[in-house]
C-alpha cells in the first residue's frame, strides 16, 4: 500500500520560511518523479513545482520560482520542499504526489499518488 506522508506545515510570517517533508512508504522511491501541488481554500488544486526520480530535473510555477526549493533523498525515501520569502498568497493546504510516468505533468489529475496534505498559512 502505498503511502505519502507530509509534514512541516504550520502558521508563518510573511517572509519566513517553512520546510516542508514527504514522506513515501510502499513503492520504489526512486523509480517514481515526485511534486508538490497546493490547494487553496475555494480555489483548485495547483501545480508547485516537481522534481525527476534523479532528482537532476526539476520544475516551478512562475509563482514559486527563486523562492522555494524542491530536493529529495532516494536512500531515505523522502521528498523535501524549501519555502523561503513566503506570502499570503502561499496560504494553502500542500500536497505531495508521486507519478511513475516520468513526464512531470503540471495537471494534478494525471499523478497517480498523493498524501494527505499539510496546511500551510502566511500571516500578513
Amino acid at each position: 500500500q502505498v503511502q505519502l506522508v507530509e509534514s512541516g506545515g504550520g502558521l508563518v510570517q510573511a517572509g519566513g520560511s517553512l520546510r516542508l517533508s514527504c514522506a513515501a512508504s510502499g513503492l520504489t522511491f526512486s523509480m517514481y518523479d515526485m511534486g508538490w501541488f497546493r490547494q487553496a481554500p475555494g480555489k483548485e488544486r495547483e501545480f508547485v513545482t516537481s522534481i525527476s526520480r534523479s532528482g537532476r530535473g526539476t520544475n516551478y510555477a512562475d509563482s514559486v520560482k527563486g523562492r522555494f526549493t524542491i530536493s529529495r533523498d532516494n536512500a531515505g525515501n523522502t521528498m523535501y520542499l524549501q519555502m523561503s520569502s513566503l506570502k499570503p498568497e502561499d496560504t494553502a493546504v500542500y500536497y505531495c504526489a508521486a507519478i511513475r510516468s516520468g513526464r512531470l505533468p503540471v495537471v494534478p489529475g494525471l499523478w497517480d499518488y498523493w498524501g494527505q496534505g499539510t496546511q500551510v498559512t502566511v500571516s500578513s
